[in-house]
């Protein structure tokens, strides 16, 4: 689903993706882990189209999604790729349900269609008690819960998780990796997933170590 061809990316003399081929597939999970400073955040959001690399090419079910312009970028990022971030990156000032319709109702869908929509997310995820409290009435289990139903809501095919749960307690921190798990097997998601949990990274279907700009294993 996902190729990358000798990916590069530098900032000025800092080069810090050193030629990246990779091959991601339809409904895999791929854990990416490495030290501080690797490239695995440069290479996740060259990934999830929220930067560009300096040269090579992402390229999506055949589409070469690195040589979009702008708008068609965002556009393709908003129908297809979903993103749970390690703090929760929710709006305050709007309800869970609110949170979770936003990228429907961005993509054009009806406000009706958005609300059954994000409310089934939100049932599925167990949130069914809190879809009008707002993130400051959320425990931190159930607002990365809220984000990742927003990840969700336009059915994309992949999500990107960066430390998805470097945020939470051991126990919430077990419990977002058995649904990411539930997610992969009952949608077909894929998940590309930035990790320092060995546990996390243990349950994915491949574990990419990245080093000095390259992945090493």
């Amino acid at each position: 689903m996902i190729e990358t061809k000798q990916l590069i990316k530098q900032f000025g003399d800092l080069q810090v993706l050193k030629g990246i081929d990779l091959s991601i597939a339809d409904g895999e999970m791929v854990s990416i882990v490495g030290d501080s400073g690797a490239g695995k955040t440069t290479l996740l959001q060259i990934l999830g189209t929220l930067d560009r690399p300096s040269s090579g090419a992402v390229i999506y079910d055949g589409v070469e999604v690195s040589q979009l312009q702008s708008n068609a970028l965002a556009d393709f990022r908003n129908k297809h790729i979903g993103f749970v971030f390690q703090f929760h990156q929710l709006l305050p000032e709007f309800t869970c349900i609110e949170n979770v319709m936003m990228p429907a109702l961005i993509q054009g869908m009806g406000q009706q269609a958005a609300i059954e929509r994000a409310t089934y997310l939100l049932n599925y995820l167990g949130l069914s008690h809190r879809l009008e409290h707002k993130p400051n009435e959320l425990s931190g289990g159930e607002q990365q819960r809220c984000s990742v139903a927003r990840a969700l809501m336009n059915q994309p095919k992949v999500v990107f998780a960066d430390e998805p749960s470097g945020n939470l307690d051991s126990r919430n921190a077990a419990d977002l990796h058995q649904l990411f798990l539930n997610i992969r097997k009952d949608f077909g998601t894929s998940f590309i997933i930035v990790t320092h949990n060995e546990e996390l990274a243990a349950l994915a279907d491949r574990k990419l170590i990245m080093k000095d700009g390259v992945i090493s294993a």
